[in-house]
């Protein structure tokens, strides 16, 4: 397998496993040689390999990347030496354990130099300053704070690009920090550690609320700097939350807990600012497990539903496309936006399942549309990001054409740009060769390159919607719109614009280029679906 090749040229010990602790594939090993299995390892399980505490070390963290869809890292002792593991989930039942000796430079406290901090790259270590950091703090009654700053942009620069420039990029951001440990000025002393794929913890001798959100804001707005490496150029978003010993939680893992818990509500609500955990914090994270529940059960009951919107030619007007955005009508709550369960759907391991209800869902739709006045439109749907980077894709869509009698000229894909970016061609070529139409959506928004887009086998790029909402009156939307639709054009694909709700929009996308589109001014032309639940504003795309 080309697969196992290209595990074998690895430096480090690379490790396929299955969700049982079954071992599918492994390579490299030059530099871990003595945890280096045999050839035969292949079908094994992991405790007929290793002692029991690496074996069951490993099993936990793949466990855990599995629950939770996140990379994760430890380390840990074989034969007298020191070896750092890192954990990656591939698809719902695999993970990638990544083994290599642990590096012993840059890691020793430099406090009582006065230089700066050096972070603690790996987890164990950071972890045990931490602990005896809070036991002393405890002992002498004095103050202490911990930030988890969560920075967005590394998860998808490892999913796209590797791991390898992922970690390169984070340790770029984390070793140009500046020195923010300043006695005379006034400030906390800290220190830094890293604690997960997209997480770094700051430790701070304070419990004064204004110092604390002036030291973390100043680590914050430094991260937000670009980090130039390899000739590109990478953006990253951090959101930061704070909890405090004492206030917010007397043990270490309830405080870091408790400060993963404020920095994410800061990312759910897109919050540049520092968020210190508060019981608001604690109930939203309580109303999210009733929402887990919720939307278990109705995937489970099939209340989701598609809401169609028509897509039409912006000079005739002509009906084109029936598109379908993700709705859920809770018969409590009324209408939830996508914006507040989706994120919960991904974090939860329900995208899959939710993407797959949503595609049995638009085999009787589809009925509807064929027997209705405009047999035919195509129906254009968008599957959800973990259905789409699954390795059962292009078969699931296969096994819906079949079951539903749907003619492959008839569906649409809508892609997001990073998730279509991040899939395997074979899999897009494998629909396209079907007769499916591929349309990158949400383009303006993510990673796509140009040589990318040129050789992927799509129909379409359609336009992210805040880019032509503001296209009137937005310099830079107009120009980012008229730059999608001219890559468009010289790739011979068909741009697409959403958001086209008054003609003096349709008459600037024409005269762009942009001859397909939807939005308030073609209201009456959507399907209806289930009408006693039609109503209500679009949704956002699923």
């Amino acid at each position: 397998m080309a697969g196992n090749v290209l595990i074998e040229m690895l430096p480090d010990l690379v490790v396929l496993l299955r969700r049982d602790g079954v071992v599918l594939a492994h390579g490299g090993g030059h530099d871990v040689s003595a945890l280096r299995p045999p050839q035969h390892a292949i079908g094994e399980r992991l405790d007929r390999l290793w002692p029991e505490p690496v074996a069951t070390l490993l099993r936990q963290l793949m466990r855990k990347v599995l629950a939770q869809r996140a990379a994760m890292g430890d380390a840990f002792q074989y034969d007298g030496r020191d070896y750092e593991v890192r954990v990656s989930a591939q698809g719902p039942d695999r993970a990638v354990c990544v083994i290599r000796a642990a590096q012993r430079d840059a890691r020793t406290d430099t406090s009582d130099t006065g230089e700066r901090p050096q972070p603690h790259l790996d987890r164990r270590g950071f972890l045990k300053r931490f602990r005896e950091s809070m036991s002393r703090a405890a002992l002498r009654e004095s103050p202490m704070a911990v930030a988890v700053i969560h920075i967005d942009g590394i998860g998808d620069i490892a999913q796209v690009l590797a791991v390898t420039t992922a970690e390169h990029v984070m340790s770029a951001a984390i070793r140009r920090l500046p020195a923010l440990a300043d006695d005379s000025g006034g400030k906390p002393g800290w220190y830094l550690g890293q604690i997960g794929e997209s997480l770094l913890a700051l430790v701070l001798e304070s419990s004064d609320r204004d110092a604390i959100e002036g030291c973390v804001s100043q680590v914050c707005a430094n991260l937000r700097e670009p980090v130039e490496t390899g000739g590109a150029e990478f953006h990253l978003t951090p959101y930061a939350g704070v909890a405090i010993l004492g206030q917010d939680a007397s043990s270490p893992r309830m405080l870091l807990d408790n400060a993963r818990a404020a920095a994410s509500d800061a990312r759910r609500s897109s919050g540049t600012g520092v968020r210190f955990f508060s019981d608001t914090v604690r109930l939203r994270g309580l109303a999210r497990l009733d929402l887990t529940r919720e939307l278990r059960a109705a995937i489970a009951e099939g209340h989701f539903r598609l809401r169609y919107v028509g897509r039409h030619d912006l000079a005739s007007g002509a009906l084109l496309t029936q598109v379908g955005y993700l709705r859920w009508h809770h018969a409590l709550r009324g209408e939830v936006r996508p914006a507040e369960f989706l994120r919960v759907a991904e974090t939860t391991g329900l995208a899959l399942a939710l993407s797959r209800a949503l595609l049995a869902r638009l085999r009787e739709d589809w009925i509807e549309l064929a027997n209705g006045a405009n047999p035919g439109v195509r129906i254009s749907f968008g599957p959800l990001r973990h259905h789409v980077l699954h390795e059962e894709f292009a078969d699931d869509i296969r096994r819906f054409l079949d079951q539903a009698g749907m003619p492959a000229e008839s569906l649409e894909l809508r892609i997001a740009e990073k998730s279509f970016i991040a899939q395997q061609p074979a899999q897009l070529v494998a629909i396209e060769r079907l007769g499916v139409r591929l349309v990158v959506d949400e383009v303006g928004r993510g990673l796509a390159s140009l040589d990318w887009l040129a050789r992927a086998p799509i129909w379409g790029l359609q336009l992210d919607r805040a880019w032509v909402t503001q296209l009137r009156t937005d310099e830079v939307a107009r120009k980012v719109c008229g730059a999608g639709i001219g890559v468009a054009r010289a790739l011979g694909l068909t741009p697409i614009a959403t958001g086209v709700d008054d003609g003096a929009q349709r008459d600037a996308l024409l005269a762009l280029g942009c001859r397909h589109g939807s939005g308030d001014l073609y209201r009456g032309a959507a399907m209806h679906v289930d009408s006693a639940e039609s109503s209500g504003d679009a949704a956002a795309s699923a």
